[in-house]
């Protein structure tokens, strides 16, 4: 049995309180992390390290440490990173029960560190609220009123509550106040659950805003457990050139500078950050916090686009090494700022930059991840593949790898669904896949699937193709489609079911999610490692 260096609880501890460079990452599927997990540690599937390794860690000789729960993941993911050029990996010995054991905290759900940074922003600050009842009674009373969803606009357009604008994250501290430019409007801005609403809401208090704020008190869940209606399919947004007037821009210039430096966090230039992104001692992340249309516009060469409220809130999925670097840009000096005085206060040390112009912004369209260059397969196209799975006698079977919500959505009719870490164990059970003479691998790009050819290959000994350009392709060239869960052949546990999103969850989760974030302050205190302060 081949050996592993390993790290230990108190070695990880230790690492975390010194704030020296790690990256804690559970290598299981979205699901099972949701479950049990430690606090700073990201989830980074097995199935997806090709796609993600190169631009969630950018320096290869970064400290790694992996965890499962004893399935044998972290052994496998301990091979892939050394194949991708990464020097300093370990396990976690004992895995997770080992933490446990040791006397880790453990927590649930996903986004951990930035859900529980709210509540203690809440906690100590003690945020403005207001209950779904007020609200509804305020909007009934036709008092002045304004209500601002921080959510993504997907998200939004899922369900929001009646009249509300969709205003995401760090463009709050843009744009409220050309949105209530009348210092007697009430001004409410909600998410799905508690986070985004508390973070949002503070953000324009710590902005100095003349207005009443406050919080929706659990969001978009509190209004449904209130009895309340939501609406479905808005289109409000705010106007892209709302806050951008020049008397309300500076002031709220000047207020989210004067909140990061509080914060401590430091300037530097566009220059400067790509030497440090060059730095082998040391991992930087840059981020542009602008929109994505704004950074799909145009974008500075080496800066991901990461809208400033989901920087926030999804800080361990863009950040999963804790002790990073991380530099934010913007073109208006306040979303920058205001994303940067929060990372500041969850113990992340954070640059903004200073003196861009226009003319740094030289890259266009989304961002381009660097990967690495998979196995060669043999490609097929889609009506080669079209014309193969109508011949019965040739034995072929087509496997999906994409996301499993993506697979019941949309799917090549035939297909069996499953998840590439679970190739194995499916081959081995012919009552999940069965067998054939010929596999073809398929996804939504064929990226994944490309990668995982080699795998299947060198499991079952038979030919392996990919599908050219993956689902996208075959949709492109207008070959039909199904839906539903049919021919799944692994359990779809690559999506944790979030109880505060989309519509149609029971009120018992919602309320048994609402019960838990209650509970994270408690869960910080014993875990201790957290270094979150509040200004």
């Amino acid at each position: 049995m081949t050996s592993h260096p390993l790290r230990t609880y108190e070695d990880v501890r230790e690492t975390l309180l010194a704030k020296r460079e790690v990256a804690l990452l559970d290598v299981r599927e979205e699901d099972p992390h949701a479950q049990c997990h430690p606090l700073f540690a990201a989830n980074f599937p097995l199935a997806r390290i090709e796609l993600d390794a190169w631009t969630r860690l950018p320096r290869r000789d970064v400290p790694i440490v992996l965890l499962d729960d004893g399935e044998g993941l972290a052994a496998r993911a301990f091979d892939k990173f050394v194949a991708l050029g990464y020097t300093q990996v370990a396990l976690l010995a004992g895995a997770l029960d080992g933490w446990i054991r040791a006397g880790g905290e453990v927590f649930r759900d996903v986004n951990v560190p930035s859900k529980a940074f709210g509540e203690f922003v809440e906690a100590q600050r003690h945020t403005p609220s207001l209950s779904a009842e007020a609200l509804d009674a305020l909007q009934k009373s036709g008092e002045k009123l304004v209500v601002l969803d921080a959510r993504r606009f997907d998200e939004y357009r899922t369900m929001n509550i009646p009249g509300s604008v969709s205003v995401p994250g760090a463009e709050l501290a843009l744009r409220a106040r050309a949105l209530a430019p009348d210092p007697a409007t009430r001004i409410v801005v909600n998410c799905a659950g508690r986070t985004r609403s508390i973070i949002g809401a503070q953000s324009l208090v710590n902005a100095g805003l003349p207005n009443p704020v406050a919080a929706l008190r659990n969001g978009t869940i509190g209004w449904t457990l209130a009895g309340q209606t939501l609406e479905h399919g808005s289109e409000r947004r705010f106007d892209a050139d709302a806050g951008r007037e020049p008397p309300i821009l500076e002031t709220s210039r000047q207020s989210a500078l004067a909140l990061a430096t509080r914060a401590g966090v430091r300037r530097t230039s566009i220059n400067e950050a790509a030497r440090w992104a060059g730095e082998t001692s040391r991992t930087t992340y840059r981020f542009d916090v602008r929109t994505p249309e704004e950074y799909e516009s145009a974008h500075a060469p080496g800066f991901q686009g990461a809208p400033g409220g989901q920087l926030v809130q999804e800080t361990e999925m863009f950040v999963p090494v804790r002790g990073a670097r991380v530099v934010l840009f913007d073109d208006d000096g306040v979303r920058a700022n205001m994303t940067a005085s929060w990372l500041a206060q969850m113990n992340i040390d954070t640059y903004v930059v200073d003196g861009a112009h226009r003319g740094d912004l030289t890259e266009a369209g989304a961002y381009r991840p660097e990967r690495p260059h998979p196995a060669p397969s043999p490609k097929i196209s889609p009506r080669e593949l079209a014309a193969l799975l109508d011949d019965t006698s040739a034995g072929a079977v087509l496997l999906d790898v994409a996301p499993s919500a993506n697979y019941v959505r949309s799917h090549i009719p035939g297909a069996h669904w499953i998840l590439r870490s679970h190739l194995a164990s499916a081959y081995d059970d012919v009552r999940n896949l069965p067998d054939a003479r010929r596999y073809v691998l398929t996804c939504g790009s064929g990226a994944l699937a490309a990668f995982a050819a080699a795998d299947l290959a060198a499991l079952t000994g038979k030919p392996v193709s990919v599908l050219d350009g993956g689902n996208a392709a075959w949709t492109r060239v207008g070959l039909p489609t199904e839906g539903g869960e049919a021919k799944l052949a692994s359990p779809r546990i690559d999506r944790y079911r979030r109880p505060y999103e989309g519509v149609g969850n029971a009120r018992e989760a919602m309320q048994a999610y609402l019960d838990w974030e209650y509970g994270l302050v408690a869960q910080l205190e014993r875990d201790g490692t957290h270094g979150f302060f509040v200004i």
